[in-house]
């Protein structure tokens, strides 16, 4: 490797949207060309290339520290992507030599992480096993209170069952410090069973610090079909999926990530104390990046929901005012961050209509997230109700830039954007939002023209 100095300046470079280089300063050029890569190719460093494409297909800036191969040696690089127009742009600074990477020995929490990935739900321990986290939907899904078993022992919640040797796995391997499987528990209150397994942490001094954990539900025996029954095949209502893809997905997916964005916004936040400016940013990112790929699950989740052909969400008697209230409400901290003011009904104000409350406010959130997304610094957001008929209305109005006529009915469709360059959702977000309306027998509609903002409007069936 060239020699060095301790700290060296930053050094830009650009990338196509192909990833190729179009151009660099000296020294992340240099790198480049040691490790094979040429301009007008693409970038030949994987770890540089890799965070590009992540910032480019997330739509943000990612920050990370990276090590990465530098003839013989390794060296200790800053780099933040941006996206911008037609590619993205590097900074990258640092430049710090660092002794070769050597191969360590094996994580056991790391490992831990593949057979937790199709648990049904997470939990974790400290070490005189009282519980410190719990997936956060699981209470709903299986029918206790999430909040009342923080801090409580793991007994309280689980009624531990000996195996066939007489023996409690779990404590067997407090014992021994190691990982288990296979420790069969009642789920108090309900009745239900469920398969324990997990992997221990430890302490920074090799202390055992509790345990990361997965609960596999143990559902009963199904009777068994007769023999000359036609075994049918799995329905595939999504995109050539199984019915069960995205129970999976969201089951697989949604602890760890919620688990991700809690703790790199306890970082960012500095609640353990000062950091580096650059790592707290680091963590900004994270939990952005980590935010960004729990709504693209929760998405696929509801997108395979709303294209079932026997979807039906309830019909409640809900008030559309309290549900533009209360979806406002949510959105003030993200409006607050990108000083957007949300003008919200009297709360004396009422709207009585027939829907699915959840759904409801799922179609208002999506419609006041997206206003806030779009309007400028210093503007407005305004929510109005109206009747129409026997129809009820609430209006979300915006400040930005409008949608032109040609692309109006287009942002109703799967995975469609007006500009896709724009740091935004999956595109799926209108789309379900119109299918849930029109499944609660309402509608979801358009009225914009460029630079005179857009106005969505949202409806369900009055009640008498």
């Amino acid at each position: 490797m060239n020699a060095h100095d301790p700290v060296m300046p930053m050094a830009i470079g650009r990338l196509d949207s192909g990833g190729r280089l179009i151009d660099a300063e000296r020294l992340l050029l240099e790198l480049n060309q040691r490790a094979g890569g040429v301009p007008g190719a693409p970038l030949a460093v994987p770890q540089i290339a890799a965070l590009a494409r992540l910032s480019q297909r997330l739509g943000i800036a990612i920050s990370r520290n990276v090590i990465a191969a530098d003839g013989d040696d390794d060296i200790e690089l800053w780099v933040r992507a941006e996206p911008e127009l037609g590619g993205v742009r590097l900074e990258v600074s640092g430049w710090r030599p660092r002794p070769a990477w050597r191969a360590a020995a094996t994580d056991p929490e790391r490992d831990g992480d593949f057979f937790r990935s199709a648990a049904d739900w997470l939990w974790e321990t400290d070490a005189s096993l009282r519980i410190t986290f719990l997936s956060i939907d699981a209470g709903e899904r299986y029918g206790f209170d999430t909040g009342a078993m923080f801090g409580q022992p793991l007994t309280r919640l689980f009624a531990l069952e000996h195996d066939e040797a007489g023996n409690l796995p779990i404590l067997n391997a407090v014992t021994a410090q190691a990982r288990f499987d296979g420790q069969k528990a009642e789920l108090r209150g309900t009745g239900r069973m469920v398969r324990l397994a997990a992997t221990p942490r430890t302490d920074p001094g090799g202390r055992f610090a509790g345990f990361v954990g997965g609960a596999y539900m143990i559902d009963e025996a199904l009777p068994r079909p007769p023999l000359d029954a036609p075994v049918p095949g799995p329905a595939m209502p999504f995109g050539g999926f199984p019915d069960s893809f995205s129970r999976r997905l969201d089951r697989a997916l949604r602890g760890p990530l919620s688990k991700i964005i809690a703790n790199a916004d306890s970082i960012s936040a500095e609640t353990e104390g000062p950091l580096r400016s650059d790592y707290a940013e680091y963590a900004a990112d994270i939990a952005n990046a980590g935010r960004h790929l729990l709504g693209l699950v929760e998405d696929l989740v509801d997108l395979q929901a709303v294209e079932r052909e026997d979807f039906a969400p309830l019909q409640e008697p809900i008030d559309l005012a309290d549900v533009a209230r209360r979806a406002g409400g949510l959105l003030t901290v993200r409006a607050n961050q990108a000083n957007v003011r949300i003008d919200r009904s009297a709360l004396d104000e009422e709207m009585p209509v027939t829907g699915e409350f959840r759904r409801a406010l799922q179609v208002m959130v999506n419609l006041i997230g997206n206003a806030v997304r779009y309007s400028p610094p210093g503007g407005m957001v305004w929510l109005r109700l109206e009747r129409d008929g026997d129809m009820g209305c609430v209006i979300v109005a915006d400040q930005g830039k409008g949608i032109a006529i040609e692309d109006q009915e287009r942002i109703f469709e799967k995975f469609e954007r007006v500009d896709p360059n724009e740091p935004g959702g999956s595109g799926l977000g209108l789309y379900i939002s119109r299918r849930l309306a029109r499944a609660m027998g309402g509608d979801l509609l358009v009225d914009s023209a460029p630079g005179m903002g857009a106005r969505f409007v949202f409806t369900l069936p009055l009640r008498g």
